[in-house]
């Protein structure tokens, strides 16, 4: 027995809904990230945001009722942005490759660098609202690459000697200021520099 028209359309309408707005809430955080990168999130407007989308600001405020929980979504989307595949590559050829590989991605995608290195330094204010955010990721992100450096120490890969836990915060710090010395001068050997970064934290050569 087959559906009735209408009984087939009340199926499939709130999947199509569904998608229509996952795609125009792709379309608004999108807007957001150039809009933050340029201008920061204090100087960055909801109402230039809709403005560049030619979209109704209520119609905005409908899927992100408020700055903050679009720029928790900002952070989100530039955050995530290659994880799958950097954590195979950790997992196949150690830390550093996959850390290295990651940067030379990031140089293609300059605007999600240029919006984490103007917000994470509006985000050092205490009252920011990204303040948390940031904090939360430094930390998780300085774990992480201890405990993969562990892990590679484990397999041979890394000098024994080095400790972990400074080395993380050796690579993270230089790889936040290699990026930013590219963004202000493209010209900028960033990949060269934070290579040599990696080694001396590392104590290996690459």
């Amino acid at each position: 027995m087959t559906s009735s028209p209408s009984r087939a359309a009340r199926r499939s309408s709130p999947r199509g809904a569904y998608a229509k707005t996952e795609g125009r809430r792709k379309q608004i955080i999108d807007a957001a990230t150039a809009v933050f990168a340029t201008h920061g999130y204090s100087g960055g407007s909801l109402r230039q945001i809709s403005k560049d989308l030619s979209l109704s600001f209520t119609s905005l405020m409908h899927h992100f009722p408020s700055k903050e929980l679009l720029l928790e979504a900002v952070l989100e989307q530039a955050d995530q942005t290659a994880t799958a595949e950097f954590e195979e590559r950790r997992q196949v050829d150690g830390l550093a490759a996959a850390v290295l590989w990651l940067a030379e991605y990031n140089l293609g995608h300059p605007q999600l660098l240029r919006l984490l290195a103007v917000l994470s330094a509006e985000a050092s204010s205490q009252g920011h609202p990204a303040h948390d955010w940031f904090k939360d990721r430094y930390t998780n992100l300085r774990q992480a690459f201890a405990d993969h450096i562990r892990a590679d120490q484990a397999k041979g890969r890394i000098d024994a000697a080095t400790d972990p836990d400074l080395a993380a915060v050796s690579i993270l710090a230089g790889w936040d200021g290699t990026q930013l010395q590219w963004l202000i001068d493209p010209s900028f050997d960033m990949l060269a520099a934070l290579q040599y970064v990696i080694g001396g934290a590392l104590k290996r050569r690459l």
